[in-house]
């Protein structure tokens, strides 16, 4: 008689990341098999030894990198963890870019979502511990977060608030929309991990008045936050802030109604 494995399942709290190389479809096209093994392979050996630096457990490796951080252990920083995490992949990352420009390469995009909310976890009793899937709609909100490609930002990083919600001052962050996707019935407001707080990424004055921008922008008043987020430009290049601009100049002109929640729905997702 076979004995069938049963399936254990457990909901618990942890942190996800992914990690998606950009266009890697149009990556593959045009570069040859040899080249995308060589490279691939490059990128993926130094993002695996910074995430297990920071003891993060790696449930796919490819073209998309998902890691949980949290359980099965009892790690209780693990949205920290894998905020930290990401900034070292993002500065691996471009070490391996500026070797790769020298040598006249071509260079691949990866942006990189994280959210922190409860997951299931589930293994076969038979297998070994750590051999155990985890699923969920945060799971599912992590992976769809690393895809927002419409968030152009300086790191490539994006957070919900949910992981946000779990970091203290050492980690800054800057609120980039309040959104709503699928598989979820409220929104959710989403930030730009930005990086340690003792590096300077975004000058102060450029983030007062993009803040303020997104003050104003969320009671309507859309000349107040026009004029905040043309004073960020003047302090530093950047497309959320052009992005704001753009919104603010259609809102004039056609007005969302009073019963706007200020929401942005993302279509992608």
């Amino acid at each position: 008689m076979i004995k069938r494995n049963r399936a254990v399942s457990e909901q618990k709290t942890a942190t996800v990341l992914f990690s998606r190389i950009s266009d890697f479809t149009d990556y593959l096209v045009d570069n040859s098999p040899e080249e995308v093994i060589s490279n691939l392979g490059e990128y993926l050996t130094e993002m695996v030894k910074v995430i297990l630096s920071f003891s993060g457990i790696i449930k796919n490796v490819g073209d998309e990198i998902m890691v949980v951080f949290g359980p099965p252990n009892a790690e209780q920083d693990h949205a920290e963890r894998a905020c930290l995490t990401a900034l070292e992949m993002n500065r691996a990352f471009e070490r391996i870019k500026k070797r790769w420009a020298e040598g006249g390469k071509v260079i691949f995009n990866a942006h990189i979502g994280i959210n922190t909310g409860d997951m299931l976890f589930g293994r076969q009793i038979l297998k070994q511990p750590s051999d155990y899937h985890v699923s969920g709609i945060s799971v599912a909100v992590g992976a769809n977060l690393s895809s927002a490609e419409v968030y152009k930002t300086a790191t490539n990083i994006l957070i919900t608030e949910f992981t946000n919600n779990n970091l203290d001052d050492k980690l800054i962050t800057r609120e980039l929309d309040t959104v709503r996707v699928k598989g979820l019935t409220k929104s959710m407001v989403i930030f730009e991990l930005v990086g340690e707080n003792d590096i300077v990424v975004y000058p102060e004055l450029f983030l007062a008045h993009y803040n303020e921008g997104i003050a104003h922008y969320k009671n309507q008043d859309w000349d107040r936050s026009l004029s905040e987020f043309k004073k960020a430009l003047n302090f530093k290049e950047d497309e959320l802030s052009k992005m704001y601009i753009t919104r603010c100049m259609h809102f004039k002109k056609y007005s969302p109604g009073t019963e706007w929640d200020g929401v942005f729905v993302l279509r992608t997702w």
